[in-house]
């Protein structure tokens, strides 16, 4: 599996554990500060390298030296950064990401270069060779840019998935409704859902977005698992019982599994299951790249954990 993940790439600063900020010059002390490469294009090309694909990571990022960490620990997972392109005059994009207890993250973020990033940075002829192309938060780029680079791939014969970055209070569906018609797999969130499409029920914003033209919406629920809307109904896919230390990249874990899975000719649903447990890893550690696991110790933490009830 030949997979291109294209769009957002971003720099994690994890702090954890973080109860409250300390006021005015004061200081706490915390147990681990790390680093990691993040975002709905960077985290998911960090573990579908895991899974086993062979990815090629495409987007915009700064001359700096946030850009040259996010270059390292991409290529130490694997990832060919060749097509990240370098801006002298913009940022990499980062984020700083304080950690509660209880697993929750609040962010401080800074967009960088991915809004940047436009038709004459796209290595088309790398696009045109793969099998797959995941695209991570088109509405940063544009719905008309986004839809010029789905609709070749899918004239190339790739597959395509997408995940949405914004919040979903952020949302409007004119920001991504021109793409939907060349996505075979749109992947966002529940929030996502109901915030993009201007719905209420789950279902129903799911089922706008098929009408739109998306082949399946796979739309994570955190705990709650996933939920699979296709023409064919809705299946609901249970989340895993673990431990959770830090949610940060379970999304894009979950992408991730969700494409490698159906890359291998699994059903959409055990293509869920393994987005499922690429995400349960993940969360039992700090940032996007926590565990040391592949395919098979995905498969088989999928086969021996129960499901959260």
């Amino acid at each position: 599996m030949k997979v291109v993940t294209m769009g957002v790439h971003v720099l994690d600063v994890l702090v954890r554990p973080v109860e409250a900020i300390p006021e005015g010059q004061g200081a706490t002390l915390v147990e681990d500060i790390r680093m990691t490469a993040a975002g709905t294009a960077g985290g998911t090309a960090l573990t579908l390298a895991r899974l086993g694909a062979a990815v090629r990571s495409a987007g915009a990022i700064g001359s700096d030296p946030t850009g040259d960490m996010l270059v390292q620990l991409l290529e130490a997972a694997g990832v060919d950064t060749r097509f990240l392109v370098r801006r002298t005059d913009t940022p990499t994009s980062a984020s700083v990401l304080p950690i509660r207890p209880g697993g929750d993250r609040p962010s401080l973020h800074l967009l960088g270069a991915n809004i940047t990033y436009g038709p004459d940075d796209v290595p088309w002829d790398a696009l045109a060779e793969a099998t797959h192309l995941h695209l991570g938060g088109p509405e940063l780029i544009g719905a008309d840019t986004a839809a010029r680079i789905l609709s070749y791939a899918k004239e190339h014969g790739v597959t395509t998935s997408v995940d949405l970055l914004a919040p979903g209070e952020l949302g409007a569906f004119e920001q991504i409704a021109a793409a939907l018609p060349y996505v075979d797999h749109l992947l966002p969130n529940e929030d996502q859902v109901l915030g993009f499409t201007g719905e209420k029920d789950l279902v129903a914003g799911a089922k706008k977005l098929l009408d739109a033209g998306a082949g399946l919406v796979a739309v994570t629920r955190g705990g709650d698992g996933a939920l699979l809307v296709t023409p064919r109904g809705t299946e609901r896919v249970p989340a895993f019982a673990v431990d959770v230390v830090d949610t940060t990249g379970c999304g894009d874990a979950f992408s991730a599994g969700f494409v490698r899975g159906m890359g291998l000719g699994r059903t959409p649903y055990d293509s869920a299951v393994l987005g499922c447990a690429a995400a349960a890893l993940v969360a039992q550690g700090l940032g996007s790249d926590h565990g040391d696991f592949d395919l098979a110790a995905a498969d088989a933490f999928a086969a021996t954990h129960k499901p959260r009830e």
